[in-house]
């Protein structure tokens, strides 16, 4: 299998680092080979492109060199920071002049940005490396009865003119999912946002499109929301128990990462896979065994 360059950003090492663990995890049981860049930084996010463009292309380009210099493609676990290398990448790729200019900018830093590399999410990487037929031969603890409120997020499947999902609606997250022997629902609010890019500008706007989003995966009957972004984990779990203390509304539907959903129906260890880190427990999830 080949290796990748990991890029974990900067919100998951902070909040969500059981998000790494788990990936980390299964990643190796699947002998998919890991390289930690130590010079990676931020990505330059998403909201970067709107204040400087020039900035955001130059973050980016710096991060894309570091992996060139490697010879590997990167693999992102936070959907925010694939969106960004992979719009990155795309635009320098495409613009001979723009990507002169950023390297001019890069050239005190020793990097050059070649446009040699992919991009790809942790998602994609298991759904077209590994396969859903190789995931299905490694579950040892097929779920049973267990409906999945899959979310795929924003910036997942965008910007649509790079990021190519394979069909429209995408279905490469619900098929992981589902390899796992546990039905993911076709939910009215699956593509809406849940509300994570605002949170630092307008809390409560950010709650309440967590709260209409997870009302709907409940209306759904949903057992568990399914997650593959930090920013969206944080959501579901830190804001939906807020939302619970705050408003006096108790949803109570837990929301596990996918590796974590993977790691458990391939019975690997729960304290390594971060299971005791999520703010709302996932112990219910052990009745669907």
């Amino acid at each position: 299998m080949k290796p990748y360059a990991f890029f974990l950003g900067c919100s998951i090492p902070a909040r969500v680092n059981h998000y790494e663990a788990s990936s980390r995890m299964v990643l190796k049981e699947f002998g998919v080979d890991l390289l930690d860049i130590e010079r990676f930084s931020c990505c330059g996010p998403v909201p970067l492109r709107s204040i400087s463009f020039d900035m955001f292309l130059t973050v980016g380009a710096r991060n894309l060199a570091l992996a060139e210099t490697e010879g590997l493609d990167i693999m992102c676990l936070c959907s925010g920071c694939f969106s960004t290398l992979s719009d990155v990448n795309h635009q320098l790729r495409e613009d001979s002049e723009l990507r002169k200019d950023i390297n001019k900018k890069l050239e005190p830093t020793g990097l050059a940005y070649g446009g040699k590399i992919a991009v790809k999410h942790f998602l994609n990487v298991l759904h077209q490396d590994v396969g859903v037929n190789t995931i299905k031969k490694r579950i040892v603890r097929p779920y049973k009865d267990l409906r999945i409120a899959t979310h795929y997020g924003c910036h997942t499947v965008r910007p649509s003119k790079v990021v190519q999902s394979g069909t429209i609606p995408p279905v490469f997250f619900d098929e992981l999912v589902e390899a796992t022997g546990a039905e993911s629902v076709d939910w009215s609010a699956k593509a809406s946002c849940c509300g994570g890019p605002v949170l630092g500008a307008d809390e409560q706007l950010a709650m309440d499109l967590c709260e209409k989003k997870i009302a709907d995966a409940k209306a759904w009957k949903a057992d568990f929301l399914c997650t593959s972004c930090p920013f969206c984990q944080v959501q579901f779990d830190s804001i939906q128990a807020k939302i619970a203390t705050d408003r006096g509304n108790a949803y109570d539907l837990p929301s596990i990462l996918y590796p974590q959903l993977l790691g458990l129906a391939m019975d690997m260890d729960t304290d390594l896979l971060g299971i005791d880190n999520n703010r709302i427990s996932l112990d219910s999830i052990d009745t669907f065994f």
